[in-house]
């Protein structure tokens, strides 16, 4: 989806409806029955245009069964590429998480505003920009994989470690709402018993 030949820092996806709004479009007989809503997530699939057009234009020879089964392939692979699965003992998700939070506690440590910082009072300055960028392109995405992680293997976590990570993904709420929404104030500090999850 970013082409080589536009550069590869350039997206081309388009997001494309498995089944359209209306009454019309192609696979719209295959609309479930009761409450549907054709934005959701489960119905939307990323496509290059080429693909897009050729699909819509083909619906019996992509419908809707393929079409998830795609996704759900694409999905399924992409969250075993980053290790979120379910892991037979506590060393293995230890193992899973711990690069990733090492990686975001040196971005942290290196990049994020001292209290009191010309930092803080020109968010215009390259420091700032830095930290903003880093924030949305590595901590946050990080932070969302290993909450994943986790979530798949709650089942290994002590009762302790369980409210630790209900702490954890409200630290990342706070910390999304700020850098992704603009809306600040609402972070609670990391949890430092993270630093201790599964050990």
């Amino acid at each position: 989806m970013f082409p080589v030949e536009l550069g590869g820092n350039k997206h081309i996806a388009e997001m494309a409806h498995v089944i359209p709004h209306g009454e019309a479009g192609p696979r719209h007989e295959d609309r479930p029955e009761g409450d549907f809503d054709p934005d959701s997530v489960e119905n939307i699939i990323l496509l290059c245009p080429t693909c897009h057009t050729m699909i819509d234009k083909d619906p019996d020879g992509f419908p809707r069964n393929i079409l998830l089964g795609w996704k759900q392939n694409h999905v399924s692979n992409l969250a075993a590429k980053q290790g979120i699965r379910a892991y037979d003992d506590r060393a293995e998700v230890r193992a899973a998480i711990s690069g990733v939070m090492a990686e975001n506690k040196a971005i942290w440590d290196k990049f994020a505003p001292e209290q009191g910082t010309d930092f803080e009072y020109d968010p215009e300055s390259e420091a700032a920009k830095t930290w903003s960028h880093r924030m949305r392109s590595v901590i946050l995405p990080n932070h969302y994989r290993v909450q994943a992680i986790i979530q798949a293997n709650l089942q290994l976590a002590t009762e302790d470690e369980r409210r630790t990570f209900a702490e954890y993904q409200e630290h990342v709420r706070g910390l999304a709402e700020r850098h992704v929404c603009g809306v600040a104030g609402r972070a609670i500090r990391f949890p430092e018993a993270m630093e201790g999850m599964f050990s």
